[in-house]
């Protein structure tokens, strides 16, 4: 996967990715329209799909709603790449279908708006200058749960 990399810091929480005034609306489109919008309002507007968001420590934190990371699918976000991930995040992102690749280090690798490069199967992401870095390669159930869009079309496919 190639994709522009958009970059956060620290402690980004659920009403950073989308503020709870949107918790109204369910649809990615319609989430997808405030995604970021209190770091950067044109987000919405940049974010095209198959880009990556990259973030410090503990992306995700605050609430446990499900609305952020359906807004970040809404975008067109191909996955997160962060150094920590806060737990109720993770798995609410992996259940709707948002690939999240853990990745110490990356914010000191990749720069806003830098084309990074990102190979699932080596486990790698690769900036501009050819440098890379390791990230928590997937197991195969959950890349299988990404791969249907989520764990409800997962569980639907299973039959």
């Amino acid at each position: 996967m190639k994709g522009t990399a958009w970059k956060f810091g620290d402690d980004i929480d659920t009403d950073i990715i989308v503020p709870g005034r949107y918790l109204i609306y369910t649809d990615e489109e319609r989430l997808a329209e405030h995604c970021m919008e209190g770091l950067d309002a044109d987000f919405d507007k940049k974010c095209k799909k198959g880009d990556f968001i990259v973030a410090g420590r503990n992306f995700g934190c605050g609430s446990s709603r499900e609305h952020a990371p359906i807004a970040l699918k809404g975008v067109g976000v191909s996955a997160v790449i962060a150094e920590s991930f806060a737990r109720i995040f993770y798995r609410n992102a992996t259940n709707v279908g948002v690939p999240l690749l853990e990745a110490p280090g990356i914010t000191e690798l990749v720069e806003n708006e830098e084309e990074i490069e990102v190979d699932m199967d080596k486990g790698l992401i690769i900036n501009q200058s050819g440098e890379t870095i390791e990230f928590k390669k997937l197991p195969p159930f959950m890349l299988e749960i990404l791969e249907q869009g989520g764990l409800i079309e997962y569980l639907k496919n299973k039959r």
